[in-house]
Formats: structure tokens, sequence, C-alpha cells
């Protein structure tokens, strides 16, 4: 994937992650992670691969929010955006 394709998907899950920041039901501080990687997609400065470390624990969180238990779709979902974004940050 292009540094450019990646910034446009950090993007839509950005606005993703903001419907789900403004519900009730979404445990608050699942986002907390994201937040303090200070990464975000206007930083077209920085690397390709912090870009894709924040994807990837963005997708984690999003993956969490709609996740009823980690054996659920979306928890295995977010189960393999662990184990990426722990290989992600190893490259950074």
């Amino acid at each position: 994937m292009h540094k450019d394709e990646l910034l446009e998907l950090h993007e839509q899950l950005v606005t993703i992650m903001e419907y789900f920041e403004d519900r009730e039901e979404v445990e608050e501080g699942l986002f907390d992670p994201y937040h303090e990687l200070d990464v975000d997609p206007s930083h077209v400065h920085k690397s390709k691969s912090e870009h894709k470390h924040a994807v990837f624990v963005l997708g984690n969180a999003l993956a969490g929010a709609m996740s009823e238990d980690e054996f659920s779709n979306a928890g295995r979902i977010g189960k393999r955006m662990q184990e990426l974004a722990d290989d992600a940050e190893s490259k950074i």
C-alpha cells in the first residue's frame, strides 16, 4: 500500500473513531492508546511505518468498540490487529 493510500485509510478510521467516541456505551479510554501515539492523518511528515502502526492500534480499538467478547468476529479481528500493531511497532 502506498503512503497516500495509507493516509486515506487512516483518515477514514479516524472518522469512524469519532463516531464511536460520541457513543455512551463505548468504554471510556478505549482510544487512549491511539491518542498517545500522537500520529494522525494530517501528520504527513511522519513515516509510513508510524502511520501503519497507528492504523493497527486504531483498528484494534475500533474492533474492541464493536466486539461483544474476544470470540466474536470483531473480537478476533481486534486480536489480529493487536498482533499487527506489535509487529509494526517493532519496525519503527
